[in-house]
C-alpha cells in the first residue's frame, strides 16, 4: 500500500500535469499500475463477482477544483482576463475580493498544511530517505542526506480533501458553464 504522503504527491502532481499537458505522469502511473497477475487456474465459483466500481478519471477531480474556485471566486475568468487594458489599481482592487473567495473556497474544500513546518529564511536539516516530490533541493546540493539548508518555502501538503460528489455524465468537464439571459 502506497503511504498518504506518496499518494498526496502523486495528486498534486497528476493534477498539475493533466492542467498543463493532459497526461498523467509516467513515473505515477507506472508506481500506480500493478503488474499482470500470473495466470491462475480457472475456479468455478457458485456466486457471481460483482463488476468493478466506476474509476473517477483523475481530470475529473482536477476540473471540479478549478470549477469551485470559478464558482466562488471567479478565478478562471480573472487569470484569462486580459490586464493589459487596466490600472494597477483596478486590477489591485479586483484581486482583493477575488483574493478571498478564492481562499474560502480552498479552505472549504483541501486543508492544507505546511511540509515543513519551519519559518521560512531559517536553517533546517532535510533527513536521510525524505521524499523528493515534497523536498525539492535547490542550489550547490552535493553530498548525501541529512544536509543542511536554509528553508525558502514551506511547501503545502493536502492533508484532507473534501469535495463535493461529481455531477453524472458530461458535465463534469464544465469549469463555468455559459450564461444566457433570455429577454
Amino acid at each position: 500500500m502506497i503511504g498518504f504522503g506518496k499518494r498526496l504527491s502523486y495528486a498534486f502532481r497528476t493534477f498539475f500535469s493533466i492542467l498543463g499537458s493532459g497526461e498523467i505522469p509516467g513515473e505515477v502511473a507506472e508506481d500506480l499500475v500493478p503488474p499482470a497477475p500470473a495466470p491462475a487456474a480457472r475456479v468455478e465459483r457458485a456466486e457471481p463477482e460483482l463488476p468493478p466500481p466506476p474509476q473517477v478519471e483523475t481530470s475529473d477531480r482536477a476540473v471540479q477544483m478549478l470549477a469551485l474556485l470559478q464558482r466562488d471566486g471567479r478565478l478562471i475568468d480573472f487569470l484569462t482576463e486580459d490586464l493589459s487594458a487596466y490600472a494597477d489599481e483596478q486590477v489591485g482592487a479586483a484581486v482583493r475580493g477575488m483574493h478571498e473567495s478564492c481562499r474560502e473556497a480552498l479552505e472549504k474544500y483541501v486543508k492544507l498544511e505546511p511540509i515543513i513546518g519551519s519559518d521560512e529564511g531559517r536553517p533546517v536539516t532535510v533527513p536521510e530517505g525524505f521524499d523528493p516530490a515534497a523536498i525539492k533541493l535547490v542550489g550547490n546540493v552535493t553530498g548525501r542526506p541529512p544536509l543542511r539548508g536554509v528553508l525558502q518555502h514551506r511547501g503545502w501538503r493536502a492533508a484532507v480533501v473534501n469535495l463535493p460528489p461529481l455531477p453524472d455524465g458530461a458535465g463534469r468537464a464544465v469549469v463555468a458553464p455559459a450564461e444566457v439571459e433570455i429577454s
